[in-house]
């Protein structure tokens, strides 16, 4: 009984901590002279980090086996992992963005682990026999880790896509730059007007601060979601190695299944249409943005629907 009130104790704090750092986080944004705070919120994301940390070393210490019997505490340890991200993230780059569009999604998580699953689902379930083995770390903790960067490599470029709204984005290849220019007025091929803007117009400090931005969001988007695909491929392998052991098969075309394979195919070709440059500017960052709901499909929602092998120890 003691430790359930210290773990709701942790839990509240990390919620406390996540609010405020998102508070501060849209406040150095909007006020930039602030930025002093910008330490402050790496420090706290760090302190939560931690805390989850601990929460789930100690539930794993208590019970005997790793933190993963149920659906509270995998979405506890998706929250690690996306706060471990925006860690690497944050170690990279000079700019609160990555915390500004996570923290939303950290703080829904902790809510609804919280208050929405009822106390019996927070509690720790004895392993059904499939998950009695060496894969459970191995394929478990490599899925939710690739989630936590595609999510948010997804999140950028749908900051992207808002950003760009109404505007025609194209990606050089020659250049490293952005072309932009409003949609309803573009009417001449992409190197015409660039090679224009190069040679007879002065660029605006507004229009060339937007287009840095979006350059920046484009390449972290793609280089997280580099990170996330190879996790996401080598959980997909492990998974079907470990169900060729627990079911004497390894692919049942089960919902969980269906919906990783439909995740790998979408970044697959993500990544494929950067890497050979057939598509630039909004086409694959709305392939990206899409994969978002493929992701929350494929990690939360066919577990709603009770059915397929991967239904136990999550919604029952």
């Amino acid at each position: 009984m003691e430790w359930n009130i210290v773990h709701n104790r942790l839990i509240n704090i990390s919620f406390g901590l996540l609010l405020t750092n998102l508070l501060i986080c849209w406040t150095t944004i909007a006020f930039p002279y602030l930025r002093s705070f910008k330490r402050l919120s790496q420090i706290s994301v760090t302190i939560v980090n931690i805390l989850l940390a601990f929460i789930l070393a100690s539930r794993w210490y208590l019970n005997g086996y790793f933190p993963l019997s149920n659906l509270y505490e995998s979405l506890l340890f998706l929250t690690w992992c996306l706060t471990l991200t925006q860690m690497l993230v944050n170690q990279q780059i000079k700019s609160q963005i990555v915390n500004a569009i996570s923290l939303p999604i950290d703080l829904f998580i902790i809510a609804f682990a919280s208050l929405c699953l009822p106390s019996s689902m927070q509690q720790a379930n004895p392993l059904v026999p499939a998950l009695h083995s060496n894969w459970l770390i191995m394929h478990v903790t490599v899925m939710i880790l690739s989630y936590a960067f595609l999510l948010i490599g997804s999140l950028l470029s749908i900051l992207f896509l808002i950003i760009a709204q109404n505007q025609f984005v194209n990606l050089k290849g020659d250049s490293n730059g952005y072309l932009i220019k409003n949609s309803q007025r573009f009417n001449e091929t992409v190197g015409t007007v660039y090679t224009q803007a190069i040679n007879q117009i002065q660029i605006k400090p507004n229009i060339a601060s937007r287009m840095n931005l979006l350059e920046s969001l484009d390449n972290l988007s793609y280089r997280i979601i580099g990170l996330g695909f190879p996790l996401l491929t080598v959980g997909i392998i492990s998974g079907a190695v470990w169900a060729n052991e627990a079911w004497g098969s390894y692919w049942s075309w089960d919902p969980k299944e269906t919906w990783a394979l439909i995740t790998w195919l979408v970044f697959a070709s993500y990544l494929h249409s950067r890497l050979t440059q057939s598509w630039s500017g909004k086409k694959p960052a709305i392939l990206a943005s899409i994969g978002f709901f493929i992701v929350w499909i494929c990690y939360l929602g066919v577990n709603f629907l009770g059915q397929g092998l991967h239904s136990y120890g999550w919604v029952s």
